[in-house]
């Protein structure tokens, strides 16, 4: 089976199509595509409305089966922050180093703000398959449980990688092994669970 997996962030290339290559399922990007159509505007108020927009969005638009994931941060102190605005949270336009340097010094002024709260926390992925006609093949949702630490550590991810500690590793996220990642993390998760939808 091929899928089109309608993200141009390669880490999350790289992470799925490792997972699902082992279940003979090959991902192709959308930087393989001559002509990538215009990305749609995400404006559902979940991570799983936001999957579902993309990956029909996309699907019609490419006539291929299309794979699309919303994932980002919940901090429970923050309301759920910064939430299905993880990746534009602090209004900063550039390439992805740059959003991510200032979303994550949003994140640790708020927290600085609140020094008494707890700083439990969670990545959250959700993904959405679906057909060139509209109609959704599967879903599925993974969760990645951890806590901010305010000092980053390790280079192995991006976004909030840094910062999310993991109490029972003893590391952040972004200092885990890849193949550590890819069995723990929420897109992981997700993606496993996908699998199981799809089987």
């Amino acid at each position: 089976m091929n899928i089109l997996f309608a993200t141009s962030n390669p880490h999350k290339v790289t992470e799925v199509a490792a997972i699902l290559a082992t279940e003979g399922i090959t991902i192709n990007s959308l930087a393989e595509l001559e002509t990538v159509p215009p990305e749609p505007v995400e404006d559902e108020e979940t991570f799983e409305g936001n999957a579902r927009l993309k990956a029909v969005a996309y699907a019609r638009a490419t006539g291929c089966r299309c794979l699309a994931d919303d994932s980002g941060l919940e901090v429970d102190c923050l309301d759920g922050e910064p939430g299905v605005h993880s990746a534009r949270w602090a209004g900063v336009e550039g390439d992805r180093a740059t959003r991510d340097a200032a979303n994550n010094a949003k994140l640790i002024r708020a927290l600085a703000e609140r020094p008494d709260a707890t700083r439990a926390a969670r990545f959250v992925c959700t993904m959405c398959i679906a057909d060139p006609d509209g109609s959704i093949v599967a879903e599925s949702r993974g969760t990645f449980e951890g806590e901010i630490t305010p000092t980053p550590a390790g280079g192995n991810g991006f976004g909030y990688d840094p910062h999310l500690y993991l109490p029972e590793r003893g590391c952040t996220s972004a200092e885990l092994p890849s193949e550590v990642k890819n069995q723990l993390s929420h897109r992981g998760a997700a993606t496993r669970a996908l699998l199981d939808a799809l089987a």
